[in-house]
């Protein structure tokens, strides 16, 4: 791709859409359209000194393209209401939804390729394991609106007879790393762990509510933010196969573990409380996941990926520590 090339990123102001700016950035590219909500100032933040040519309100993105008519070389489609606890489905449906699908048609209509999110939350319990297959997409039974939203644009964009010339979706698993300042309660367990070993000295890990499991060892496959970026920026450059794609690291590991890592990077012994997992959630909670990157890997994609110890050591000690963004 030209360094010249302009590419839209949606979501640019949020976690993982910023470092996907920043990125873009360092690789020598500054024609960037960025779409999001910008009036959240705290998110501002993860824009700082960022280049690109335009922002545009996401409400008001597709008037303006039809007005503007950009020239546009890729879109990298990472905006969404990620909320895991907002129960309202419409809210899902219409930015994960219906507008997933306006960008799905303004590609496919303009012959931009796409790489666009969806979410490991598709895959509900796991019961049908953490295969991207797409046979297996139209039986998934994601545990929350949000999974289930991810689930419905996964299933619609596999009957789309017309498609952009080349798309991928990404399954992201527990993506962790820096600009999630803003996240909430819907920011990482590394970033909650960090703020409460600053303030208490200790980490209040969710007690186990399943057999099985010991409190703690709840196990997910967590995958750096810096590896996210790594592989979008590598599907826009090689066009694999389009397709959904898995993306973690193929090995889950637990809580606990990732705690320690935590205490690890401020050079502390690991002190972990355990407490009830609140009602809201207690029987949407995943126990385990862990993604089958077969896919990805046969698709070309080779670079090693981040362990949990390095991943959580960089984004504690340059990050978190320094309040640094990417």
């Amino acid at each position: 791709m030209d360094k010249n090339s302009t590419i839209i990123v949606t979501g640019a102001a949020g976690f993982i859409g910023s470092c996907m700016v920043s990125y873009l950035n360092q690789q020598g590219f500054e024609n960037l359209i960025l779409v999001d909500e910008f009036e959240d100032e705290e998110k501002e933040l993860n824009l700082l000194h960022k280049k690109f040519i335009v922002r545009v309100e996401r409400e008001d993105f597709f008037d303006w393209a039809q007005r503007e008519k950009p020239n546009v070389d890729f879109v990298f489609h990472l905006g969404a209401r990620t909320d895991t606890t907002e129960f309202d489905y419409a809210v899902h449906q219409h930015l994960n939804v219906e507008y997933s699908q306006k960008i799905w048609n303004y590609c496919t209509l303009n012959n931009i390729p796409l790489v666009y999110a969806s979410s490991a939350a598709t895959y509900g319990e796991g019961e049908l394991g953490y295969n991207d297959s797409h046979e297996v997409i139209e039986h998934l039974h994601p545990l929350n609106p949000y999974g289930i939203s991810k689930n419905e644009f996964d299933k619609w964009v596999l009957h789309q007879e017309c498609h952009p010339p080349f798309w991928a979706g990404l399954k992201f698993f527990n993506v962790y790393g820096p600009n999630e300042y803003h996240k909430a309660r819907m920011a990482s367990v590394i970033f909650h762990s960090f703020n409460q070993i600053k303030q208490h000295g200790k980490v209040k890990l969710f007690r186990s509510h399943k057999e099985g499991y010991e409190d703690g060892e709840q196990l997910r496959d967590f995958v750096y933010v810096k590896d996210v970026i790594a592989v979008c920026y590598w599907l826009m450059e090689n066009q694999p196969a389009s397709a959904i794609y898995n993306l973690g690291t193929g090995k889950a590991r637990s809580f606990n573990d990732l705690v320690k890592a935590t205490f690890a990077g401020l050079d502390m012994t690991a002190n972990i409380q355990f407490i009830d997992m609140p009602e809201d959630i207690r029987d949407k909670y995943q126990y385990f996941t862990e993604a089958n990157m077969d896919k990805l890997k046969n698709a070309g994609y080779n670079s090693a990926f981040y362990s949990l110890e390095k991943g959580v050591e960089d984004y504690v000690r340059n990050y978190l520590a320094k309040n640094e963004f990417y």
